[in-house]
């Protein structure tokens, strides 16, 4: 009985082709249960499917680095909080972080976290700290006209592509904007 039984997954195997790459995916021939239920054949589907948990299914690039996201805000931008519980606040962007589409603005979403002491004698301590928000929840502010705008792009006369709210036609990617970008970082790295 078992040696029928091994004739016949042996004549199985060596019909089923593992060369050719058409094989991933392909339901496997019926096999005969003949030993055990005479007459009878099970269709058995087997596809080959990798299963991702869910904080695993980030999108990839092929040399496995997380495709990073273009974002509509950048570090130094006004920004309004247009959901969540934050809604309504104004702040600047201290960070951005692209591989999830988040950004951490400056008091804004606050969070306390509790340190353990890394060296002896220091007592742990509870700090707060900035938690990023989603991209998709903030929106460009300008200060001059205390209004909440979309982002548009436009090509000046010079041939350089910036920037602009699209309510007001204010252009956010200015020179000076910059420069006063540049000099507060200067001065936070100094200190």
């Amino acid at each position: 009985m078992v040696a029928m039984a091994m004739a016949s997954l042996q004549s199985s195997m060596t019909s089923l082709s593992l060369s050719s790459n058409s094989f991933f995916g392909q339901s496997l021939s019926p096999i005969p249960l003949s030993p055990f239920l005479p007459g009878k054949t099970i269709e058995k589907k087997c596809l080959i499917v990798m299963k991702l948990n869910r904080w695993e299914r980030k999108e990839c690039k092929p040399n496995s680095l997380p495709v990073l996201h273009k974002l509509h805000v950048k570090v130094g931008d006004t920004v309004k909080v247009i959901s969540g519980h934050e809604k309504g606040e104004i702040g600047e962007i201290t960070k951005v972080l692209k591989h999830n589409s988040t950004v951490i603005v400056k008091d804004i979403n606050l969070k306390t976290k509790h340190v353990k002491s890394r060296e002896e004698g220091k007592p742990g301590e509870i700090i707060t700290v900035e938690a990023p928000i989603h991209s998709s929840n903030v929106m460009l502010y300008s200060k001059e006209k205390d209004v909440a705008s979309r982002v548009g792009h436009k090509v000046l006369d010079n041939g350089k592509r910036v920037r602009y709210l699209i309510k007001t036609g204010e252009i956010i990617d200015s020179a000076e904007n910059w420069k006063k970008l540049k000099e507060a970082n200067k001065k936070t790295a100094a200190t």
